[in-house]
């Protein structure tokens, strides 16, 4: 089970301010799906096969590979760093910059 201090830690370590309301919704939420996982581990897989890869099932057939939603994989050229970096707000030629997000 998931805590008030728990959510009040997690917030504080996203840099979040949640309003007690908030934190009442976050709580309920966090404990829902704590439970609905708690459901799943009782559940009897032992005849079900392991599985690695769901999207392995789509390209085993031709006529799935091609109506399943996801693309195939292809090699292809990506930008080069002078145009990545062309299009950032900041950079030293080399990386992008960012602003500091975390100060503790």
């Amino acid at each position: 089970m998931v805590t008030r201090q728990d959510v009040e830690r997690v917030a504080e370590l996203a840099n979040l301010e949640l309003t007690e309301a908030e934190k009442t919704e976050m709580l309920r939420d966090l404990n829902a799906v704590l439970e609905h996982f708690a459901q799943l581990n009782e559940l009897d897989l032992t005849a079900a096969p392991p599985m690695t890869q769901v999207s392995s099932l789509w390209t085993e057939a031709e006529a799935l590979a091609e109506s399943h939603p996801l693309r195939m994989d292809e090699v292809r050229a990506s930008l080069s760093r002078d145009q990545a970096l062309a299009q950032a707000p900041d950079s030293d030629g080399v990386f992008f910059r960012i602003p500091k997000v975390i100060e503790r």
